[in-house]
């Protein structure tokens, strides 16, 4: 085999050339880190921006039948309506 030498000045272009892109690596690299840590914390903020709703629901007793509260304000009576009619 042949051996072939590479001039100086062809090595070291070549050299300068690698450090470039390396350095547009490392660059690259760190913007993406800091793009995901971003949109992690906008999801972060976009889910906590939502209020949780809890109905609760109440039972009283009532005298004609059973009375249920519920958290929409409206009252739903189980049982039976007697009226007095004269």
């Amino acid at each position: 085999m042949d051996e072939q030498n590479v001039s100086y000045i062809a090595y070291e272009s070549a050299m300068a050339r690698q450090e470039r892109t390396i350095k547009r690596i490392w660059i690259l690299c760190i913007l993406l880190i800091l793009c995901l840590v971003g949109s992690n914390v906008a999801w972060i903020i976009y889910e906590n921006s939502f209020e949780d709703v809890v109905t609760i629901e109440q039972d009283a007793e009532w005298d004609q039948g059973k009375v249920i509260f519920n958290g929409t304000g409206e009252v739903s009576i189980n049982g039976e309506s007697t009226s007095e009619n004269n």
